[in-house]
């Protein structure tokens, strides 16, 4: 999903200058009929509930980072590659980062290590992504072990051709080896496309496990990896990885933080073996917390899939703060998907083609209603009505140019599905594109994931899309579940009279 920038500087400019307090209370009364009206399962909203009301998480601003931080689980960068990280951060602000890097989607075969020797300098906080910090670091060595000799071998060989003198003799297991250094004069990272810009936005999280004072779970959020591995040396993050947790504050049932928490270059995490799920694209998922997107977008997702006749439904609720406390706007989506074929390109994960065929519209504040009442015509639903709270449907304008979506909407996806510590289900799907396009083709479908949904009810029972009467034209889904299309000479048009309509609406606040 993604809302244009004019978009999102009024959400901000209006938030910011007057906290929303014209329009926070119906919002958020709006919010519950929105609840109450499409989730009629409990468990459901109670879960979108609790992370709306903030749900006990404290942010520390700015983010104290001292101490080890390890994965939590085998984590899938873009790509693909599989690895787990554990990052020590001292208090000269010097760190020592470990990457272990492994041939299968579980962490079970390592493959090689890089160990990153620097030193981090917290900024200012980050006024584009809000509840971040903004960070500069600087890198003293980087080195590399190989763990097979099949490795070793490949790599040494492909690091001479691309750093003549680094590599003298051919590499051996076991063995640590100099990829850059201050002082060495050469620098083999870059043919690995390693950059360490996840450093430069950090945002760290507290949260008491079930108001337990005695259990203590921090999390810290490093800057996020471009979906395109040769951009990974330019791209400054705009939006979060996988959460590392605290080796001495993390959850109980972690079994990932403490097989890491005891490793080093020479002797690799293995994680424990598991099965492959099957992707079974049934019941209810909702979000675990409240999420970030690229282009300053806050969010929280519910998605029901319909079994019996490969229909789906998408409920995005978008807010203008890092905690979803303040709702901005909210998008209903529904339409159909494929059924699901094991991807040849991501080991574990499985490849579907969703579209999207209806969608409805709720704008929650003073700011997005403001931006939809400017859209002549057939743009975005009926002119000049909408109203703070009131849902419009927008299939019959073929989306809606405000917030950048166009219909008929085809996207390529990926999902993998897994189970948590505490044997709930949990469903991952494909990363966005890091440039804002959709995967519209199948080359572009993710090698990655995002955050994952958590299973909330195995029904979807609680829908008004579940007979399959379908009448749609041939469509398809995108980083909500929505097609986004840049560049048209109408959109920058209209953007440019946003653009002045926001700076009038900050003036007046």
């Amino acid at each position: 999903m993604g809302p244009s920038w004019t978009l999102l500087l009024l959400i901000a400019c209006s938030d910011w200058a007057g906290g929303s307090s014209l329009d926070g209370r119906s919002s958020h009364l709006s919010l519950e009929k929105t609840f109450s009206r499409s989730l009629k399962d409990s468990q459901c909203p109670h879960m979108l509930k609790h992370l709306h009301n903030g749900a006990r998480i404290t942010v520390q601003m700015p983010p104290n980072v001292e101490g080890h931080w390890v994965s939590t689980s085998c984590e899938v960068r873009p790509g693909p590659e599989f690895l787990t990280r554990s990052y020590r951060f001292y208090s000269n602000n010097t760190f020592q980062a470990h990457q272990f890097y492994y041939e299968d989607n579980h962490c079970t075969r390592p493959t090689y290590t890089l160990v990153i020797r620097g030193r981090l300098r917290l900024r200012q906080a980050s006024w584009i992504i809000r509840g971040g910090t903004e960070a500069e670091y600087n890198l003293h060595r980087v080195q590399m072990v190989c763990h097979t000799a099949t490795v070793a071998k490949e790599l040494s060989q492909r690091l001479n051709h691309s750093c003549r003198g680094a590599v003298k003799d051919p590499w051996g297991p076991s063995v640590i080896y100099e990829l850059w250094s201050e002082e060495g004069g050469y620098d083999c990272s870059r043919e690995l496309n390693f950059a360490m810009h996840e450093l430069q936005l950090l945002r760290v999280e507290k949260q008491y496990m079930h108001h337990n004072l005695d259990h203590l779970v921090e999390e810290l959020f490093l800057g996020d990896i471009h979906t395109e591995p040769s951009q990974r040396l330019y791209y400054k993050p705009s939006s979060y990885q996988m959460a590392l947790q605290n080796a001495k504050n993390h959850h109980h049932g972690c079994i990932a933080c403490r097989i890491i928490y005891r490793s080093d270059e020479f002797h690799p995490p293995i994680l424990p073996p598991q099965a492959d799920l099957t992707v079974g694209l049934y019941g209810q998922w909702v979000s675990q917390r409240c999420e970030v997107r690229p282009e300053v977008l806050f969010l929280t997702r519910h998605f029901i899939f319909h079994d019996n006749n490969h229909t789906w439904e998408g409920h995005y609720y978008h807010y203008s703060d890092p905690v979803c406390k303040h709702p901005t706007f909210t998008i209903y989506a529904r339409g159909r998907y494929s059924r699901g074929l094991h991807s040849t390109r991501v080991m574990g994960g499985t490849d579907f083609v969703f579209k999207v065929n209806h969608m409805r519209v709720t704008p929650m504040d003073f700011a997005t209603t403001s931006l939809l009442n400017v859209f002549n015509g057939d743009q975005c639903g009926a002119e000049r009505s909408w109203q703070i709270g009131v849902e419009q449907d927008v299939t019959v304008t073929n989306g809606c140019v405000a917030l950048g979506i166009r219909l008929p909407h085809t996207e390529y996806e990926l999902f993998r599905m897994e189970q948590d510590a505490h044997g709930r289900y949990l469903l991952y799907n494909g990363q966005r594109p890091t440039d804002g396009s959709s995967p519209d083709r199948p080359e572009k479908r993710a090698t990655s994931y995002q955050m994952p949904l958590v299973q909330c009810s195995a029904s979807s029972q609680s829908s008004d899309y579940s007979s399959g009467d379908d009448r749609d034209r041939p469509l398809q889904i995108h980083n909500d579940c929505t097609g986004r299309h840049r560049g048209s000479q109408e959109h920058v048009t209209v953007a440019l009279v946003s653009f002045l309509m926001s700076l009038l609406l900050c003036w007046r606040s």
